[in-house]
């Protein structure tokens, strides 16, 4: 095949023409693997998901953790032996005395 070339309108129409080929023969590539991106896309999902709720259950555990330190802190300030001394029952019953 012999192409014979006139002038630069000629060579604008080839270009234009090789383009346009190339164009539409990418065009055609990988067509059939939607499926295979639109699953790829939900199981993503389905991972993010997933690593969002343990996210979320290692937050309320650490949190959950947090307070029983805290009420087990309390706890123990408020059980200080109370070393005041209370009056015995004859102390107590001896209130004409007053």
């Amino acid at each position: 095949m012999v192409l014979v070339v006139r002038g630069t309108k000629d060579m604008k129409s080839l270009a234009f023409a090789l383009v346009g080929t190339a164009a539409l023969a990418l065009a055609g590539c990988n067509n059939g693997n939607q499926d295979a991106v639109d699953n790829n896309a939900m199981n993503q999902s389905a991972d993010i998901e997933a690593l969002s709720n343990d996210a979320a259950n290692d937050a309320a555990a650490a949190e959950a953790e947090a307070l029983g330190a805290q009420q087990n802190q309390l706890e123990q300030e408020n059980s200080v032996t109370d070393n005041t001394l209370n009056p015995v029952d004859e102390d107590e019953q001896n209130v004409s005395g007053m």
